[in-house]
């Protein structure tokens, strides 16, 4: 691919940013307008959860197969796929006469979804080839997830207290023909030199993984821990995961290949991924619940609650993305650790949300924390790695965001229902009792250790995968990947 002008760039930047904004949105957006979903199309907590994993769940599993379908069959035709079928899919979900039909929608959404963001970054990583550049683009990028989480709530809150839920959907469509239409006229065709075969087999695993531990977390609550199908999906889970990880590291071109985890910073900025955006999951699920069931507010004012975190999150993503750039990813993982880590202990010991201006202090950490970290998950994964593989890397590090939201929602929605099912599922526009507030309060206490947890797993993985001993690892795996070796192959047996 020839090189751009820095005109053509920055506009690529920008219409990539685009398919960012739709599907961050989106997920903003739904998340204000839960109790309303739930009210009308009478659903349970677990409904409420399913409507947010069903997407996040096809999502994580399908990301990896299309950044392998980009580097094959071209990264702009794939986005071009996916914008189509994400547009079609808000269209439908719209419509949606049921909680199941709702469902299935949000499905088809997310297998446009995922042929959108980790193309879209592995587009920018082919643009932007310069790595202090390429760092700042993606902390522009990151800085629309910060948008989105601003824009999102407020937008709903406005959509769902004066149209309706369903309206919610609408604001995909003109969207995503915008960008459809700018990435015909401007986006440049780019594929891998050496693309990888399809691995259906792998893929399947990976959806199995996935669905049955998921379907376990959330439906546990209400079929009991001991429950026979409850049990019989975890044992399915472990055994699916124990099979794709035997089967991934035999085969020449695998779906997930062993490989990048030879470097530290990348396997780092994976578990970092799913802690992020785990405790991010969690957290809105969590707070949409407490804000309009126990503080009785509306979709509107709820979502003003929640801009203080999200004006954090814009304002600190593209700081980090030029922290990243200038001074490599410890700085703003350490922040992120610190910061998250902070606002769990905040509600978890000292009942921050007792007062506003303890609520309003824990999602001010909890943006800073938040906005730190998606430059360096983004920049560790695909910096340093050969440019022929952005695609999977930067779909690997997108499974790993979207695997972490699907988990927080599950285990946050878990914990909440096992502990306090009356609470969680309070009246709809009332406030809750006192006593029903305070069972909400007491069943959100371990729900809030897990996202400190969260935070504290991205602050020792900062200081263990950051540094020269990091960088030498990096090298290893990239000299792997340019020397043919096997994906089975270890560290130990291979140049340095």
């Amino acid at each position: 691919m020839r090189e751009l002008s820095h005109r053509r760039r920055m506009l690529v930047l920008a219409i990539c940013c685009m398919s960012l904004l739709l599907v961050s949105l989106d997920n903003t957006v739904l998340n204000v307008a839960l109790p309303s979903i739930r009210s009308d199309l009478h659903a349970s907590v677990s409904g409420m959860q399913w409507t947010i994993d069903a997407y996040t769940l096809v999502l994580a599993a399908l990301l990896m197969l299309s950044g392998s379908t980009a580097d094959r069959v071209g990264r702009k035709r794939t986005f071009q796929t996916g914008l189509v079928i994400f547009t079609l899919g808000s269209g439908l979900c719209s419509l949606a006469p049921n909680l199941e039909a709702l469902v299935i929608f949000r499905m088809v959404q997310a297998i446009g979804g995922s042929m959108l963001n980790p193309v879209a970054m592995s587009i920018i990583t082919n643009v932007f080839t310069e790595p202090k550049e390429r760092a700042r683009a993606i902390g522009a990028w990151g800085g629309v997830v910060g948008i989105s989480m601003a824009a999102g709530p407020i937008v709903g809150g406005l959509l769902v207290e004066s149209v309706g839920w369903r309206s919610i959907f609408w604001i995909n469509i003109p969207v995503g023909l915008a960008a459809l239409l700018l990435t015909a006229r401007y986006v440049p065709e780019s594929r891998a030199p050496r693309p990888r075969r399809a691995d259906p087999i792998g893929q399947l695993l990976v959806i199995a993984v996935l669905g049955t531990l998921t379907y376990a977390i959330i439906e546990a609550p209400d079929r009991g821990w001991d429950s026979p199908l409850i049990a019989t999906c975890a044992g399915a889970a472990a055994l699916g995961l124990l099979t794709l990880i035997r089967y991934e590291r035999r085969r020449a071109e695998p779906l997930i290949d062993v490989r990048f985890f030879h470097s530290a910073p990348f396997s780092g900025a994976t578990v970092v991924a799913v802690c992020a955006f785990a405790a991010l999951g969690g957290y809105l699920f969590m707070n949409t619940l407490y804000l309009q069931d126990v503080r009785g507010l509306d979709a509107l004012h709820a979502g003003l609650w929640m801009l203080p975190m999200a004006f954090m999150c814009f304002v600190c993503a593209p700081l980090s993305g030029r922290l990243v750039g200038a001074r490599g990813p410890r700085p703003s993982m350490l922040v992120a650790g610190v910061a998250i880590t902070a606002s769990g202990i905040l509600f978890a010991v000292f009942d921050a949300q007792a007062g506003d201006a303890g609520l309003l202090t824990g999602y001010v950490l909890f943006g800073l924390g938040f906005g730190m970290v998606n430059a360096p998950i983004t920049n560790t994964a695909v910096s340093g790695m050969p440019r022929s593989q952005a695609g999977v890397a930067a779909a690997v590090a997108s499974t790993s965001r979207q695997v972490g939201q699907s988990l927080g929602v599950a285990v946050i929605g878990a914990v909440l229902a096992a502990g306090a099912a009356s609470a969680a599922a309070g009246g709809m526009g009332h406030a809750a009792s006192p006593a029903a507030a305070a069972s909400f309060v007491d069943a959100a206490r371990p729900a809030w250790w897990i996202i400190a947890a969260c935070g504290a797993v991205i602050l020792l993985l900062g200081l263990v995968t950051t540094g020269h001993w990091a960088e030498k690892t990096t090298r290893h795996a990239a000299a792997l990947f340019e020397e043919g070796a096997p994906t089975g192959q270890t560290s130990a047996s291979a140049k340095t």
